[in-house]
């Protein structure tokens, strides 16, 4: 698929969740020296504040995700 390749394998947070099939939420990553919001899906519906990992690109700032079981420390930790 066309996208970010860059995106994939990085963890990053939810600041709006998913919706599983029925929608996407939000995901912040820092990539590329910053930090960026892409698109999240998922196959199940995730909450808010949840450490994912991005799996794949589905195109221009869009990209599926898992749950992350264990969040490295700070490396997620972004302010309200």
């Amino acid at each position: 698929m066309d996208g970010d390749p860059s995106a994939v394998g990085r963890v990053g947070v939810l600041t709006i969740g998913t919706r599983g099939p029925n929608g996407p939420g939000e995901v912040l990553i820092k990539i590329r020296g910053g930090s960026e919001s892409f698109l999240a899906w998922s196959s199940e519906t995730l909450p808010k504040g949840m450490a994912v990992l991005i799996i794949e690109s589905r195109g221009a700032r869009a990209v599926n995700v898992v749950r992350w079981s264990e969040p490295p420390t700070a490396a997620v930790e972004f302010p309200d």
